[in-house]
């Protein structure tokens, strides 16, 4: 028993899927914050002469106001034109970063939309529960891998920002363009470093998210068997497996009419198929039958296949009542079937 209850069984579907719902997905912060970051680096790429371009005209624009009597209304036009020029720069920038913020979410877990995590939950402010969940392994665990990565990129990013400090008094005496192609050059060095170390660092908390989310998803056998009851007593469930089932059967019966050697019809509500093999079987065999539309559907490959359609109202009804599909005839049956078969054998012979 204590073995039933051992959470060692990997997550169904179905608990998967719930957990889906309840909006709990295998979430790395770590691998969407570089998509993001990789989508501003190639953003900036793009766009650095045309931000360049802005930023000098900027600076021109603030240099032209040197010595200017600065009245509230001459204030209120270069804070306007300012803020204006900043947002046309950032917006391009900003744009293709929350994309990819979206696109990070969908690669990891697929489209998801729900409102669940939003909606008021009381026993979250529990300050019991909460106490347990602030010392609890997993929040150790969470606490040592942020401290890890926040040292290694401030580590990387301050070795490399050192080397760049060193350059600021060569730089410093060089005209405003140089200055910015000099800035621009060496953000872009500090990213493409950043962006390696985020990759890394991406890839291994990825790596851990999903089998962290697994682990916590997985079932003991007792909930498995549960599981399996429950989506067996379902009564939409088993409406479509038992409509499955029928479609299967009568894909399945239909494929045999080719194989028959007459079909017997109403002519119109019932049709039966019969198959005899004399080295086989003692009697000839019901392999399709059908009524209204099944029926027509039988008539309907029977012409296809050539097979022999005899009208006999009276035994097209009983054998479809009295013999199932794969079965053979009754004795009672035998003398009005074989007068059947002689006719159509007598009209094979004849063609």
């Amino acid at each position: 028993m204590a073995d039933d209850q051992e959470k060692t069984e990997e997550p169904t579907s179905k608990k998967i899927e719930d957990a889906r719902k309840e909006g709990n997905v295998p979430r790395s912060m770590d691998t969407s914050g570089f998509v993001t970051l990789l989508a501003a680096v190639l953003a900036f790429v793009a766009l650095t002469g045309w931000i360049l371009d802005r930023l000098e005209r900027l600076y021109a624009y603030c240099i032209a106001w040197i010595g200017t009597e600065l009245t509230p209304r001459g204030l209120l036009q270069m804070t306007t034109h300012i803020i204006t020029e900043i947002f046309l720069m950032v917006l391009p920038l900003a744009l293709p970063v929350a994309v990819a913020g979206l696109l990070a979410g969908w690669m990891q877990f697929g489209f998801l939309f729900t409102t669940k995590p939003l909606t008021p939950d009381l026993t979250k402010i529990d300050p019991v529960k909460g106490m347990k969940n602030l010392f609890s392994l997993k929040k150790l665990l969470e606490g040592f891998k942020i401290t890890v990565k926040v040292g290694a990129v401030f580590g990387v990013a301050f070795t490399v920002f050192l080397r760049f400090i060193r350059e600021l008094t060569g730089v410093a005496a060089a005209p405003m363009g140089q200055q910015l192609l000099w800035l621009s050059d060496r953000a872009m060095i500090l990213a493409a470093v950043m962006l390696v170390l985020l990759l890394v660092l991406a890839l291994i908390d990825l790596l851990f998210v999903r089998y962290n989310y697994f682990k916590e998803l997985r079932m003991s056998k007792q909930e498995i068997k549960d599981e399996m009851k429950q989506l067996e007593g379902n009564p939409e469930i088993k409406a479509k497996i038992r409509q499955i089932q029928a479609d299967m059967a009568r894909k399945r019966m239909l494929s045999e009419v080719p194989n028959a050697d007459v079909v017997i019809t109403n002519p119109t509500h019932y049709a039966v198929a019969l198959q005899y093999n004399e080295k086989e079987r003692r009697a000839p065999r019901v392999v399709a039958k059908g009524a209204d539309l099944i029926a027509l559907k039988i008539r309907e490959i029977a012409r296809e296949h050539g097979v022999q359609i005899v009208e006999n109202p009276p035994l097209a009804r009983e054998l479809y009542k009295q013999v199932e599909v794969d079965r053979e005839i009754p004795e009672q049956f035998y003398q009005a079937v074989a007068e059947v078969l002689a006719f159509v054998y007598k009209s094979k012979r004849g063609l």
